[in-house]
């Protein structure tokens, strides 16, 4: 039985024993002096309780199972493969399943002229049927026996709503250490593979290095052999772009929220509200497309009229239209905060005399400045983050320089770069990506202190 069909049937087993749970408690309650007022749970508990006892060992047991049956499907097959054929190397026998498992999986063994391979393809094809049927009915006969054994446990005295309330809890538990988990590992393959780099590249050559060239050459008698990995140029470019798409995207959001927040009527802010979060719903290719076709050429042009020298791909257009992205990210949560905030205080200021612009100013924006910070900084962590806009826009040139007129490339675009096509994990090009995704984590992790501080700050003064 395939897993998909296992895990239906699974399911509607569980709720079937969700309803005969609580049909038992409540016929175990009927039987008592006190009645239902018997029982220490709602029946619904009850049910529950054995929706829980039937499905979890049952889930555990198929996830287990599901990863590690392949592999021991394999090495069974190939323990029943000639000597000569398990004496090959670990990328050849690789290859060698790979034509065994497709020749099963297409119905098409009989057509093998090779006996060797026929023979194991249908010995992989026995062994997988073997390992399905087991797989089923082991899964159903542990929820079968999960099912009858709480069906037993329902008594009035049992404490199901304890029991399935520690079952999400801890379900809760597991998924909040599946995240931070999940965190730690990011950042220790990143930290590890750029350690490896440093191994191979000064760690004071990648941080104050201005010079950006990490082309390397295979044997090292050709020119060129070792490139350059200074990181400025591009950390500089980063935040050259990004600081253009800040000056965009926040007095534009946060004016918008002001708008929409304090002066706008219903029908307006119910129809400008979301027009405005469409922004955040087109793919960046058609931003890089706009930016590409459209901003660039008109900012050159424009230039060019007042004598000006503007690269075709220049930090400026990408700055611009990547600030056109991110402007929801600064008004929704603006519009949000500042509409949070208690009508009292506004009610405060008036009655000190105090004029609606004067309220917004010195009552309301200091007062909702945490939530607008938090905003500006996903804001910015999205700017930092973007890579389809500038390879499109601001072109792939690590220059050093701080003139928005001028082509200029990310951290992201080079990382991009570094690991497209195929590459050698092991060589200092491939290697520096990681370098720079760490130095990108270290900068947004900044960001998010100084974000916290002023939060904090600003907390402990209006709560």
């Amino acid at each position: 039985m395939p897993i998909n069909t296992i895990l239906i049937t699974l399911v509607a087993l569980l709720i079937f024993g969700y309803f005969l749970g609580r049909k038992r408690s409540l016929a175990v309650a009927g039987s008592t002096a006190k009645g239902y007022s018997d029982l220490h749970s709602l029946p619904s508990y009850y049910g529950y309780m054995v929706a829980v006892w039937a499905g979890i060992p049952a889930l555990i047991i198929l996830l287990i199972w599901s990863a590690f049956s392949s592999s021991i499907v394999t090495s069974m097959t190939i323990s029943g493969l000639p000597e000569q054929m398990q004496a090959q190397s670990k990328q050849q026998l690789g290859l060698v399943m790979n034509e065994i498992k497709n020749l099963a999986n297409s119905g098409l063994i009989a057509n093998e002229t090779d006996p060797i391979k026929q023979a194991a393809a249908e010995h992989y094809q026995k062994l997988t049927h073997i390992n399905t049927m087991a797989k089923t009915v082991v899964v159903f006969v542990i929820a079968l026996i999960g099912l009858v054994l709480a069906m037993r446990l329902i008594k009035p005295e049992t404490r199901a709503r304890n029991i399935v309330e520690g079952v999400i809890r801890w379900t809760m538990i597991i998924c909040a250490s599946i995240a931070i988990l999940t965190t730690v590992g990011i950042v220790m393959s990143v930290l590890f593979e750029s350690l490896l780099f440093f191994t191979s590249v000064s760690p004071i050559e990648f941080l104050f290095g201005t010079k950006w060239s990490p082309q390397t050459s295979i044997r090292t008698d050709q020119v060129g052999s070792s490139g350059s990995f200074g990181a400025i140029p591009l950390f500089v470019g980063t935040m050259l772009i990004s600081a253009v798409a800040l000056c965009i995207a926040v007095p534009v959001g946060l004016m918008s929220a002001i708008y929409l927040s304090e002066y706008a009527n219903k029908n307006i802010r119910a129809f400008a509200k979301p027009t405005l979060e469409i922004l955040a719903g087109i793919p960046t290719v058609v931003y890089g497309f706009f930016a590409a076709l459209s901003v660039a050429p008109f900012i050159r042009n424009l230039g060019e009229s007042i004598g000006l020298d503007v690269a075709s791909e220049s930090a400026l257009a990408a700055g611009l239209v990547m600030g056109i992205m991110i402007i929801p990210f600064v008004s929704s949560l603006s519009d949000d905060v500042i509409s949070a905030v208690p009508q009292a205080m506004r009610d405060g200021s008036f009655g000190m005399g105090a004029t609606k612009s004067e309220t917004i100013r010195q009552v309301i924006i200091p007062a909702a400045l945490p939530g607008i910070v938090g905003g500006i900084l996903l804001a910015a962590s999205r700017a930092i983050g973007e890579t389809m806009i500038v390879v499109m826009a601001a072109g792939l040139s690590a220059n050093l320089t701080i003139n928005p007129l001028e082509a200029v490339t990310t951290v992201t675009v080079q990382i991009v770069t570094l690991l497209t096509g195929d590459q050698e994990f092991d060589s200092p090009k491939t290697l520096a990506a990681f370098a720079l995704g760490l130095g990108l984590f270290v900068t947004t992790l900044v960001l998010n202190i100084v974000a916290l501080h002023i939060i904090r700050k600003y907390r402990e003064q209006y709560e």
